[in-house]
């Protein structure tokens, strides 16, 4: 079975995944939503370049709840692959990307190993939905009004028709919504 390309990420309730300024503190991270379950289905996690000098190296600060270091411990273990159009070559952890996105994309998803996280960002995102990349939509919608920021979905050109594949309601007041692309339309 070819693994699946998910899309996992916070979103505010008028579809913003940053604030104006780049601010993600209204983000609740809940024991109760099963992030390290996730993060245990995957083995690979893409990045925008703009994504991964943000949060491909990010290291919690040492008075971090010992939970927190695990689950950044967990995400530094997987494969990374950056999609840059300027940063060549690979570092000592992620492999950079520059072209020809949809075949080095359905090669990794022919190798064998679990799922693939696109993390972001936005135009990342953007291109994988243009190029019929991504498989299922994990959509956890934080109970939160920015008013502006940066949005989710940007410049997308043709509609995508989805198929409603779970829900979830937790006490923090977020809902997780997972939706995968529906074939049949």
């Amino acid at each position: 079975m070819q693994r699946k390309i998910i899309l996992d990420l916070a979103v505010t309730l008028d579809g913003f995944i940053e604030g104006k300024q780049g601010e993600v503190d209204w983000c609740i991270m809940d024991a109760e939503m099963g992030f390290i379950n996730f993060l245990n289905q995957i083995d690979t996690i893409l990045y925008g370049r703009k994504s991964y000098d943000l949060w491909g190296q990010f290291t919690p600060e040492i008075e971090h709840a010992d939970s927190e270091k695990e689950l950044w411990e967990l995400v530094h273990s997987k494969e990374k692959y950056v999609f840059s159009r300027t940063q060549k070559g690979t570092d000592h952890a992620a492999t950079f990307i520059n072209d020809h996105i949809l075949e080095e994309v359905n090669r990794l998803k022919s190798k064998p190993g679990k799922d693939i996280w696109l993390y972001g960002g936005a135009s990342l995102i953007t291109t994988f939905i243009h190029l019929g990349l991504v498989d299922e939509f994990r959509l956890s919608v934080h109970p939160v009004v920015l008013g502006e920021g940066k949005p989710l979905f940007v410049d997308i050109k043709h509609r995508l028709n989805l198929k409603m594949v779970n829900t979830r309601t937790f006490s923090s007041g977020v809902v997780q919504l997972i939706y995968q692309l529906d074939s049949s339309s």
